[in-house]
């Protein structure tokens, strides 16, 4: 099940969203992205407990979609790590690769 399918209605952003997203959009460093499809690598540094470790996920992929000028459909593999951190310590840290076709591999 898609997330869009999960709910009703429209879903709107709130502003603690647009902040975020205005904050990362500031922050994040110029990269040349790998060629497509992507393998992405997330780590977050969660300073609660009670994070879950699938909900920053979608919201910061898309503004890395925005930042980055690709579509999110072209990722095909993620790995996601957390940890624990101090209060005012949080962080993400990412990293893009090209996502090697098995078949390619099967086929040389």
């Amino acid at each position: 099940m898609s997330v869009n399918d999960a709910w009703k209605g429209r879903r709107f952003r709130t502003d603690e969203y647009k902040r975020y997203q205005n904050n990362l959009l500031w922050l994040l460093p110029k990269i040349k992205l790998p060629p497509p499809p992507y393998e992405l690598y997330f780590k977050f540094g969660f300073s609660s407990k009670l994070s879950d470790w699938d909900n920053p996920i979608k919201p910061t992929q898309d503004i890395l979609s925005n930042k980055y000028g690709f579509n999110d459909k072209l990722i095909r593999r993620a790995v996601v790590e957390t940890e624990i951190v101090p209060k005012g310590k949080e962080y993400i840290e990412f990293e893009f690769k090209t996502l090697e076709n098995k078949q390619d591999e099967r086929d040389q």
